[in-house]
């Protein structure tokens, strides 16, 4: 069987060479082949330029393909997988397209995986783990109050006056700026027309407690089910949200006041520029160390008072091994590519494994890639 991982951007390397590393047969399919062979030629010379139609002629029954291209290439690519009787992984979010797939690939007997690097991908892990946990305990009770917290960020390590620096293109940041997010809040649906409207504090607790800003991201309420939430659990609080430095949103506040009016092309115009600016200006230097901070926590309370609080919680930097994030979404990934080579993810499209044998060994070797990785209880 052969991986075809496609894509090396930054992100994608610490997995793609743990993979080779470790004897796989991979073909690496890169748009420019000196970005390719600067990240792996040290490991392999099996490296070919992308196109879509040669890499279908190479793909064969029972291969991967990963994609760590842009997002509009996952369901193209997926659907020529399913159609050859491949699998396929990304850590992206599954979108509605990507959904639509999922009888297919369930007569085809292939497994269409997504989300499985560090958010979306670690953080369902961690929820998976604690929801576990949670239903063995003793505290639980279907009538107990419940809520649920999921918080990642990557910041940097030192921090800079704009309080954020970039890995890669700020376009990304900037648009998600302006999308609408959806949660729940003291058991009532909250939906928020842009992130800013809803900043509120969160104390981590790390070794030493440490105060972040923190805002819902995307619609966190279909998780509800993913995680295995019951439709009859009454529901306090559910969010899935961003993680950003304290002082993040008075440095963005000018920011937020811009993007907020931009319309149509000439809008599109403008947030190229900005991100063009923020790019020079914000970028992390080449070694410069960055920082991921997730944290995960679920807490159950009867009456008021809690009877069963976890919080999952990571703090990652960047290395000698690297940056954190690319070791945070590329080997969560590789994790995934050798679980569905080995038979132990069911077909059909899904996210991170929920299989309790996988949760414990995936977040096993994560706790490897991070300084600090730790299930605080509470009560």
């Amino acid at each position: 069987m052969t991986i075809h991982w496609c894509g090396t951007g930054l992100s994608a390397i610490p997995g793609l060479r743990r993979l080779i590393e470790a004897g796989h047969e991979v073909t690496v399919w890169n748009r420019t082949l000196d970005k390719a062979q600067d990240a792996v030629g040290d490991l392999t010379n099996r490296i070919k330029v992308f196109d879509e139609d040669l890499l279908a002629a190479e793909v064969q029954e029972g291969d991967v393909v990963v994609s760590m291209l842009p997002g509009d290439w996952h369901v193209p690519l997926a659907e020529m997988c399913i159609n050859k009787g491949a699998h396929f992984v990304s850590s992206s979010y599954i979108s509605p397209e990507m959904r639509e797939l999922h009888a297919k690939a369930l007569l085809k007997g292939v497994c269409v995986v997504n989300e499985v690097g560090l958010d979306p991908g670690i953080d369902h892990l961690m929820a998976h783990y604690l929801v576990d946990e949670y239903r063995k305990s003793k505290a639980y009770d279907a009538g107990n109050d419940l809520s649920f917290i999921s918080y990642c960020g990557g910041i940097p390590k030192h921090p800079n006056p704009f309080r954020y620096k970039f890995s890669w293109s700020p376009l990304g940041v900037l648009k998600a700026l302006r999308s609408p997010s959806r949660s729940i809040k003291n058991f009532t649906e909250l939906n928020v027309a842009r992130p800013w409207d809803a900043i509120s504090s969160y104390i981590a607790p790390l070794p030493s407690p440490e105060s972040f800003e923190v805002y819902p991201n995307r619609d966190s309420l279909p998780f509800m089910d993913d995680y295995r939430f019951e439709p009859t659990w009454q529901i306090k609080e559910f969010v899935r949200g961003t993680l950003r430095l304290n002082g993040w949103a008075d440095a963005w506040s000018d920011v937020f006041t811009e993007i907020e009016n931009l319309e149509g092309p000439a809008g599109e115009t403008r947030l190229k520029e900005m991100s063009d600016q923020f790019w020079a200006e914000n970028a992390y230097e080449e070694g410069e160390p960055d920082r991921v901070v997730l944290c995960v926590a679920l807490k159950a309370e009867k009456n008021g008072v809690p009877v069963w609080h976890k919080t999952f919680v990571m703090d990652a930097c960047g290395d000698a091994r690297g940056t954190a994030m690319a070791r945070l979404v590329s080997i969560p990934v590789s994790l995934a590519i050798e679980a569905v080579l080995n038979h132990e993810i069911p077909a059909g499209v899904s996210a991170a494994p929920r299989d309790p044998k996988l949760v414990a060994r995936f977040l096993g070797e994560i706790d490897r890639l991070a300084q600090h990785l730790q299930v605080v209880e509470h009560v």
